[in-house]
């Protein structure tokens, strides 16, 4: 396991008390903070003001890649085939499009899968050490990084905030 920093991991039972407790937080000026939960929570990427996903990105560069690549594997066949047929010239973009098109479509569905993976940060061959199995089921995580000398405050005020359990690691 990687070392961490360390610092207080609440456990709730309930998503409520998360959501104001990560409130209170911000309100205090706390920037450094993470939520563990075990279903995306759209109120959590708010609070936390996270930026918007960048998978969207990863499908546009793909798709763009895969239509050059589309157009550029036609008209590359065609020179090196050199075949006229029919009176028509050996480059005809109308007839590249639908190849272009598919080439397009896989290529940004390749972007996305990779744009997931990405951002999600997986293959993750070891867990975040505050990880409890519970997160996996139906409780949510609120982990705040601190010394040993602030952790009973913060330990204090998560247990007024509703946490069920709270725990100091050391990292």
């Amino acid at each position: 396991m990687r070392k961490a920093e360390p610092g207080v991991l609440g456990i709730f039972a309930r998503l409520e008390p998360l959501l104001e407790a990560c409130k209170r937080l911000r309100r205090e000026g706390v920037q450094k903070f993470q939520v563990i939960t075990p279903i995306p929570v759209e109120e959590v990427q708010e609070i936390l003001e996270k930026p918007r996903s960048s998978v969207r990105l990863f499908a546009l560069i793909g798709g763009m890649l895969g239509m050059a690549s589309g157009f550029a594997l036609t008209i590359w066949t065609s020179l090196d085939i050199g075949l006229i047929s029919g009176g028509k010239p050996i480059i005809s973009l109308p007839a590249y499009v639908v190849i272009a098109f598919e080439m397009t479509i896989l290529f940004g569905a390749l972007g996305t899968v990779l744009g997931l993976f990405w951002n999600i940060r997986l293959p993750r061959f070891t867990l975040d050490p505050f990880y409890d199995p519970k997160f996996s089921e139906d409780h949510f995580g609120l982990w705040i990084p601190c010394g040993a000398l602030d952790a009973p405050r913060v330990e204090a005020s998560l247990r007024s905030l509703g946490a069920e359990e709270v725990r100091f690691e050391k990292g």
